[in-house]
């Protein structure tokens, strides 16, 4: 049977971009980064009113690219902010743009992507999907107490990379990642680390705030004692503190900087403390993986190091030199969003896998951008 090819369109905004792609199934023929202007985007109050900014944005640079709309067989888009789901390929439908309209989730750029898509493609008559957005939701019931009823432990974690990646490494080696019980670490600007057990991921930590190993910009989990002494003291406002925890933490708290090229210059120069505030960052993410393989009773076929500081030898040979015991580790550096939602589109076009339908099951979860 001859292979079938579709055009996709792939639409990621971001806070201050908005990337666009396109594919011939897993071949990229066209990519473009659409940068935004700050006073551009401050005029408008809500995110969600950026959309015929954003729209017209993408109409302009595919037209300048002569890229034809009428060529294009299907659209991806970056899921926001919505109920959270099961991972999967979601058809972009009335509910989801209602949830994404109304942001009850939380106001993010990625919210307009899936109404860009949709937009576009009511216009064409081609169906307009979202892929593993960040709130996919597969954790085990055991894994949502948190030690106090009046709250429960979050899935919220780099979804999209995190199941490429995994996908990846089972056609790498032959098998299927139903058939595969794997540790993902999302090593960037966060750090999810995710267990993942017959495809589904069954136990992770909230990679935006308050859980697991420090990162370059984000706290992770903090002493809870003083947190509730600083929350009270009346030093900080409540988002100073947010910000002390998510864009001011880790590496930005202790050395000025969430540039993990320059702390490893830092510590070429001879600076100790930078050598010691790295060095916790991989101890802390290998003590991550190693809580995360008891979920799976120490029997891990893989440990995959991905995301942008993956490419980092020096991180990944520090953490790799903690958890070699566990078990094979494989480095997939980098987190390439663009190719993974035209994939994701992609297996639902050829038939390898079903569409599902957005109508979530979880209701009143809160979740935040990660």
């Amino acid at each position: 049977m001859p292979i079938q090819h579709f055009r996709i369109l792939v639409i990621n905004p971001g806070s201050t971009s908005t990337k666009i792609a396109v594919y011939e199934n897993e071949q990229e023929i066209f990519v473009d980064t659409i940068r935004h202007q700050v006073d551009e985007l401050e005029q408008f109050v809500q995110v969600a009113d950026q959309f015929s900014f954003r729209k017209e944005a993408i109409f302009s640079a595919l037209d300048k690219a002569v890229v034809s709309l009428n060529s294009i067989q299907a659209i991806a888009a970056r899921g926001g902010l919505i109920e959270p789901i099961e991972s999967g390929t979601y058809f972009v439908n009335e509910l989801m743009l209602q949830d994404l309209k109304a942001g009850e989730h939380g106001q993010h750029a990625a919210n307009l992507g899936a109404l860009i898509a949709h937009e576009i493609a009511s216009v064409y008559q081609i169906p307009a999907y979202v892929v593993d957005p960040v709130v996919v939701d597969e954790m085990q019931e055991i894994a949502r107490i948190s030690g106090s009823s009046l709250f429960k432990r979050a899935s919220v974690f780099h979804a999209l990379n995190q199941k490429a990646v995994a996908r990846e490494y089972a056609e790498d080696i032959g098998k299927q990642y139903h058939d595969l019980q794997l540790i993902v670490a999302h090593l960037g600007g966060g750090v999810s680390v995710g267990v993942h057990q017959n495809g589904k991921v069954i136990d992770v930590n909230n990679g935006l705030i308050g859980e697991g190993p420090f990162s370059p910009e984000r706290a992770g989990t903090v002493p809870v004692g003083d947190l509730i002494e600083l929350c009270f003291s009346g030093k900080l406002t409540k988002d100073e503190i947010k910000r002390q925890l998510v864009g001011e933490g880790g590496f930005v708290s202790y050395l000025g900087t969430s540039d993990c090229l320059l702390v490893e210059q830092m510590i070429f120069d001879g600076n100790q403390q930078a050598k010691l505030i790295f060095d916790a960052m991989a101890y802390q993410v290998a003590k991550e993986i190693g809580a995360a393989s008891t979920v799976l009773f120490g029997k891990v076929d893989a440990i995959i190091l991905t995301g942008g500081l993956a490419h980092s030898t020096m991180l990944v040979d520090e953490i790799s030199s903690r958890i070699k015991h566990l078990g094979h580790i494989e480095q997939k550096p980098g987190e390439n969003e663009m190719l993974a939602l035209a994939k994701g589109a992609l297996r639902v076009l050829q038939g390898r896998e079903i569409v599902n339908e957005y109508q979530p099951t979880f209701m009143n979860k809160e979740v935040e951008q990660l």
